[in-house]
């Protein structure tokens, strides 16, 4: 593979000393975590407050629908007009991050731009970068607005390297114990129980190691078969969809002008699938509000009889009884169940809804008018070859972790010219 997907990017922040207060306001956590929890909003305000932070910036979802999202539309409005929070700009670099996680496992991960002319997040895509759940289309032109008007991009997208990235991941951190000019830009706690997150600008040997393993890692994972994805979308999906609508739109207008304007890439951070601090958490299903006994009947009934090789433990307040599905419709078991719940919550009263852990789903389903469904997860090593032979996984599918683990808006580039 000749082409360069993931490379150095010019990153601003917020200044250039490790020690300096402003990290104590500067980095948020991304805008659609805690969207039912608005006092923890109210908490970021408070701490951001008449100082440089990440959340004059971005719209929290909690703020959607509210009587602060036009405010906080004006304030963002404002912060773009005038950049100056941004003291340091780093021209060129990959930014090499540990971030300690509220459990203290250490997630390990690189910052830089990706090419959004290798991203396609469209159904069937063959692209080098993949989504990897299915984009809800109505959700872009909004987002694809706010980028329009933008002058910086503050990146919560994430996305995964196979277990190869790992390697990648390996060689800069022996870079960097051996290099004589190691730049580390931010060392800080992330606030209201994010961890810790420090950073360091990948510059010299350093870069160079850097750039040679990324380059590689590209070659060995588009090579190994016809329409390889060689990063897959973890977090930030419709932010990158967006971005990726507002290139398309440029090229409308700019023609091959487009493809050398800053709007063509787009700042992410890469993590590798093989991180240990990297889990995938089934997602449970329980339907509420309906008639129960007809339910499982109904699933039974469709599920059949014999070894289909998936089963789902369905439960409710009078039974538990573990199903196996005869003929699956889909590759995964999740994606076999939910493709007969919306057929049958299609013409039956009933309220699908998505519940993290056994224990709450089997309390849950305690109450009356209540089912829950249990069934194993996917493994993350699965995710990549699934991927590639079917394309965008079911709806909730899988959680990579509690929201306070999620990407935290630290590092910006200019996508303006």
């Amino acid at each position: 593979m000749n082409k360069k997907i993931f490379t150095p990017a010019d990153v601003l922040l917020p200044c250039d000393s490790c020690d300096s207060k402003v990290w104590d306001s500067w980095s948020v956590i991304a805008c659609d975590q805690f969207t039912s929890e608005p006092e923890y909003w109210e908490e970021c305000a408070k701490i951001a407050e008449g100082k440089p932070s990440t959340y004059n910036f971005i719209l929290p979802e909690a703020y959607l629908a509210t009587d602060k999202e036009a405010a906080h539309n004006a304030v963002i409005a404002e912060s773009m007009k005038d950049t100056s929070a941004f003291k340091c700009s780093i021209d060129d670099t990959l930014i090499y991050l540990e971030r300690t996680l509220p459990d203290g496992t250490v997630r390990y991960g690189i910052v830089g731009k990706v090419d959004l002319e290798e991203y396609d997040y469209n159904k069937g895509s063959t692209s080098a970068v993949r989504a990897t759940e299915a984009t809800v289309l109505e959700r872009i032109p909004p987002r694809c607005a706010i980028r329009a008007a933008a002058t910086v991009e503050l990146p919560h997208v994430m996305l995964f390297g196979d277990e190869k990235w790992s390697w990648v991941i390996g060689e800069v951190r022996d870079s960097l114990r051996h290099a004589d000019d190691v730049t580390k830009i931010y060392d800080f706690d992330l606030m209201q129980g994010g961890g810790h997150l420090t950073g360091y600008a990948l510059k010299g040997e350093a870069r160079k190691t850097a750039v040679e393993a990324i380059e590689y890692y590209e070659d060995y994972r588009g090579g190994m078969t016809d329409g390889a994805v060689v990063y897959a979308v973890g977090d930030g999906n419709h932010s990158l969809a967006a971005a990726k609508a507002h290139f398309e739109n440029l090229k409308t207008q700019l023609g091959d002008a487009a493809m050398s304007h800053p709007a063509r890439y787009a700042l992410v951070e890469i993590v590798s699938l093989g991180d240990s601090s990297i889990e995938f958490e089934p997602i449970y299903r329980l339907v509420k509000d309906c008639d129960a006994a007809a339910l499982v009947q109904a699933f039974k009934a469709h599920a059949g009889c014999g070894d289909g090789g998936q089963t789902v433990t369905v439960i409710t307040k009078d039974m538990k009884e573990t199903v196996t599905i005869a003929e699956p419709a889909h590759a995964l078991t999740v994606g076999s169940l939910q493709m007969f719940l919306d057929d049958y919550l299609k013409t039956n009263a009933g309220e699908c809804d998505y519940i993290h852990g056994e224990d709450t789903t089997e309390r849950l389903s305690m109450a009356d008018g209540c089912v829950g469904f249990i069934f194993d997860g996917m493994e993350k090593s699965d995710l990549f070859g699934y991927v590639e032979a079917h394309g965008a996984l079911p709806r909730k599918t899988f959680s990579m972790g509690a929201a306070r683990t999620k990407r935290y808006y630290t590092e910006a580039r200019k996508i303006v010219k």
